[in-house]
């Protein structure tokens, strides 16, 4: 595909003086809130945890729009059609590699967002990167009251991780008893390098909850059994295979596919690997007590069940038909080395249990505070591989086992609001104090059988701790009937301790203890320049810490030696320091509003991994990128009846530059990444979504996404985006169909990537999915 036509006509068709508000509903025993100086107001059946009263830009979808409009099998779809978002969800039920990416942050940098559901922290920040997803699992879709987004660092309230977005799930809290329940299959048909395969699944969830005087209570179950498509493939390049001679003549071979790799190279698709069978179960129980009209105790308890089987298959086959999986393979005349762990398998079990803890007033007088305390916790996370190859590997085998057990964060906040004028007064400062600890145990263990022994002696291991204490206060002052401005400032104590690591042969290396210092201030100003017509300025810094896994992580070689000189595990890396700016301009017109939004973005010491020279050794680690800056135009409109009765319509378009200005480190050579555009983060993208309501039983929504070209590494050395590990252009539509026989029964057929475009992000994304499911609601 040679243009992206829906991001284009996106571009030409928005005004560039509108703006897009978020609304909704008040929650019970709330008064409606009165909408001033045009700035964000988000209500509804419950209210988001996110600061409303800052000028900044703040999108909203209500868990019945969800219902109606998107094919939703699992919570991050939500945020399918929110402008600039995207979750690099690979099939349904992807665990471990949907990561969320945001304006002015790709796909490999996970810790730059934040997930909560119900104030309870999601996101995962014991590193950085693909396999560093929120926990997606412990929020269904069927239980989403709302999703809000807020864009960009602009709240004192978050930590620098706020510096793409901060995503807030609001769950559902029954005024009476109900009861749901749902049923629904999807299928895949999948092709690709000659594999003709087809990846399908089933889900089941029921819910059921009431309220009784003071007293409510929510209890949901949900189960996903999965298979997804392939997404590695062990491939060779061409250049690298050897010349047989008597000796090592090889095993001749066919099967192998031709093709060329990210950079243009001729290379050898041998087969495909990592193709997950997981089945997720999904508990959650939700309690809240009121003791009196203004102070509410709410406790979550989440359990996430997932095992996953990770399967591979060899395009090789020899002489006698028979598939080949380790050796020295003779392909076209040349001779490659097929190692043992080239056709990976994996098994693995995880248990993660969540608990929430809230005590907080709602009096909306001068004065309401909040008390909450979470904790995440990985109760049994052991994953399972061979060293093996197969066949001999199907039945067990050597191998080893990775476990994660005890691994997990815990939070605790203190806050109030203060309104020394009443709600309606000139000042309304929000202040608090909080802390956020997180822990990684990861200990690789060896095994005479990989499929259920037990650890036979210690491999490598690693650990360590940082912890995030902060005090922060925002002022939102009405200075007048049209203006309205907000100062805040966060001042934060970041920790490092307890790093280690051990090799193979028992070498134990600590890591010595960090502390530092960091304040962000935080501005934004919103006028109200017509009835209808609102501008607003943020500004704010953000400082995301390293991670556990940035920090101790690595640094070892593939047999697990510890190697004194090749510092790959870096200790000393410096935090990433932002600073982001947006100016919007917002139009509401009742049912319609349209918002434009420049943003920019400077960041100093962003984490990347990259080559260096360190005491004269070229060495491939997490380092920091001196300088990057993002610059950035989003357009975003909302509209219900537009042109016709009954059509809704959401779409949004984003042209962002982002670029390299400063880098000591190199892919290369040094100097090869000045000027380069960020990773993963392309030039264009786009988002449409159309819903018509044909009748009061049926609509039917149309959807669809597309984001120019973008790059894997930091030169820019992979222009191949259409193959394994490239990323690259993509244009797909999704359609929906839903049909309400009464207040009871409802039913969805659904078909995602309608087109059938094959594309890529490092992995292949899924193609032509067809989904169905029936529902209940009592």
């Amino acid at each position: 595909m040679q243009q992206l036509p829906l991001v284009r006509a996106l571009s030409l068709a928005f005004p560039l003086a509108c703006a897009l508000p978020v609304s909704a509903q008040a929650d019970e025993g709330d008064s409606p809130p009165v909408k001033s100086l045009g700035l964000i107001v988000v209500t509804g059946t419950q209210p988001t945890s996110l600061p409303t009263q800052i000028s900044t830009t703040i999108e909203g979808i209500k868990g019945a729009e969800i219902a109606e409009k998107i094919n939703a099998t699992d919570a991050e779809d939500a945020l399918r059609y929110f402008p600039s978002l995207l979750v690099r969800k690979r099939y349904i039920g992807d665990y471990n590699h949907a990561v969320l990416s945001s304006r002015a942050s790709g796909t490999g940098n996970s810790a730059r967002s934040m997930v909560y559901a119900d104030g309870i922290l999601l996101s995962n920040y014991l590193g950085n990167g693909a396999t560093f997803t929120p926990r997606w699992g412990l929020v269904t879709p069927e239980e989403i009251e709302r999703v809000d987004v807020l864009y960009g660092p602009f709240s004192a309230a978050y930590p620098g991780n706020s510096a793409g977005a901060v995503v807030d799930y609001v769950t559902r809290m029954p005024r009476q008893f109900e009861a749901h329940a749902q049923v629904g299959y999807f299928t895949q048909p999948f092709s690709l390098y000659g594999t003709e395969a087809t990846a399908s699944g089933q889900q089941a969830s029921a819910s059921l909850g009431s309220r009784d005087g003071a007293f409510s209570w929510w209890f949901n179950l949900n189960r996903t059994d999965s298979t997804g498509q392939p997404l590695t493939f062990p491939t060779r390049l061409v250049s690298s295979g050897t010349t047989p001679t008597a000796a090592a003549p090889g095993t001749a071979v066919t099967g192998a596919v031709l093709d060329q790799d990210k950079s243009g190279n001729p290379w050898y698709l041998l087969g495909t690997a990592t193709r997950y069978h997981t089945i997720q179960d999904h508990a959650k129980l939700k309690l809240a007590y009121d003791f009196d009209p203004t102070v509410r105790a709410a406790y979550t308890l989440g359990v996430w069940n997932n095992q996953a089987t990770s399967q591979s298959e060899s395009f090789l086959r020899d002489a006698s038909g028979q598939p080949f999986y380790a050796g020295t393979a003779n392909i076209g005349g040349r001779n490659y080395t097929i190692a043992a762990t080239d056709f990976g398998q994996s098994r693995e079990q995880l248990e993660h249990v969540m608990h929430g803890l809230s005590v907080k007033s709602r009096t909306r007088g001068v004065f309401d505070w909040e008390v909450a305390v979470s904790l995440y916790d990985y109760r049994k996370d052991l994953q399972r591989t061979p060293t093996v190859a197969r066949p001999a590997a199907d039945l067990g085998g050597a191998g080893r086992l990775t476990d994660l057990g005890g691994t997990g964060w815990d939070t605790l906040t203190l806050k109030g609001v203060w309104r020394p004028e009443g709600v309606d007064g000139e000042h309304i400062v929000d202040f608090g104090v909080q802390q956020d600890r997180y822990r990684w145990r990861q200990l690789v263990s060896n095994t005479g059988d990989w499929i259920g022994g037990d650890a036979t002696s210690p491999f490598t291991d690693f650990g360590g701790r940082t912890q995030l204490r902060s005090a922060y206060a925002q002022d939102a002052w009405t200075l007048s009937s049209q203006w309205k401005t907000v100062l805040g400032l966060r001042a934060e104590q970041w920790r490092a301790f307890e790093g280690y690591k051990v090799a193979s042969g028992g070498q134990r290396v600590v890591y010595a203890d960090r502390r530092e210092t960091w304040l962000s201030p935080k501005a934004a100003v919103g006028y109200q320049a017509a009835a209808d017509w609102t501008l607003k300025l943020a500004s704010g810094r953000a400082v995301r810490m390293p991670t556990v896994g940035e920090l101790f992580q690595g640094g070892l070689s593939s047999s697990g030696t510890y190697v004194a000189s090749d510092p790959v595990t870096n200790p000393d890396l410096r935090p990433e320091k932002s600073w982001t700016t947006e100016l919007s301009s917002e139009w509401d017109h009742g049912t319609h509003q349209w918002r434009t939004t420049l943003f920019h973005e400077l960041t100093k010491d962003a984490l990347y991994s990259q080559s260096a020279v360190v005491d004269g050794k070229t060495v491939t680690s997490t380092q920091n990128i001196d300088r990057m800056r993002t610059v950035g135009l989003e357009l975003a409109c909302r509209g219900q009846d537009v042109g016709w009765r009954g059509i809704d319509l959401n779409a949004s378009a984003t042209w962002t530059r982002s670029r390299i200005l400063d880098n000591a480190g190199y892919v290369s050579t040094p100097g090869d990444t000045i000027g380069k555009q960020q990773p993963r983060v392309p030039m264009w993208r786009g988002s449409l979504l159309v819903t018509w309501r044909a009748t009061p039983q049926l609509s039917v929504s149309y959807g669809a996404r597309a984001a120019s070209n973008q790059y894997g590494t930091l030169n820019n050395s992979d222009p191949n985006g259409f193959t394994y590990q490239g990323f690259s252009k993509f244009f797909t539509t999704d359609l929906r169909l839903r049909y309400r026989f009464d207040r009871q029964w409802s039913a969805a057929f659904g078909i995602d990537n309608l087109n059938n475009y094959q594309y890529w992000n490092f992995h292949p994304y899924p193609q032509r999915t067809y989904s169905a499911d029936l529902k209940f609601d009592l």
